[in-house]
């Protein structure tokens, strides 16, 4: 059984984010079609839209539902159509942006926790400069800027941690400090993660 764990949604109390293990499915926004456990509780009201995330799946109850009633319902539906991965459709023609926001929200989290913390021990910074298409741009600072070991840390530790929250990632580039003249240097995706 694939672990997971529900989140509230600040704002949103129809809203609940069960957290699953990155990579346990790909791609991120709505859904087409679900596997048959959840189909039924769309088909019947219960739940009004499912969306993937990287590490994910945002459920939203229909008109007339609470969590209190239908959260064991849901969890159970959940656990059982995450048996069955090829049976998440994502919508056709889904939003680039949002996917970006996703992302970009990955790369916060990511650069908040462990890399952050390891640039931080050594006299670095790395700060998000910008996601777009899949591309996360980030500026190396402090004892990061210009080191020669700073194409491992993007890419070994950002790109690969980055890569299991969101597998759209593209690349990561790094804009150089603007005392360097402002060159871009782009981290090619890692194959092996």
């Amino acid at each position: 059984m694939i672990p997971m764990h529900p989140q509230p949604v600040a704002g949103h109390p129809d809203r609940l984010r069960w957290i699953i293990p990155a990579g346990t499915l790909t791609g991120t926004g709505p859904l087409a079609e679900v596997p048959a456990p959840l189909a039924t509780l769309m088909a019947d009201g219960t739940l009004a839209q499912i969306m993937l995330e990287p590490a994910a799946v945002v459920t939203l109850l229909g008109p007339g539902h609470t969590w209190t009633e239908e959260g064991a319902r849901v969890r159970t539906a959940l656990h059982a159509a995450l048996d069955d991965p090829s049976g998440w459709i994502p919508a056709v023609g889904t939003d680039q942006g949002h996917d970006d926001t996703l992302l970009h929200r990955a790369a916060r989290e990511v650069l908040a926790g462990e890399v952050g913390d390891f640039a931080r021990s050594h006299g670095g910074t790395i700060d998000l400069v910008d996601v777009h298409d899949g591309v996360v741009t980030v500026r190396l600072g402090g004892t990061c800027d210009g080191c020669p070991a700073s194409w491992f840390t993007l890419q070994q530790r950002l790109e690969s941690r980055l890569r299991r929250h969101h597998p759209g990632l593209r690349e990561v580039r790094n804009v150089a400090s603007p005392v360097r003249g402002g060159a871009v240097t782009a981290f090619h995706p890692v194959s092996d993660v």
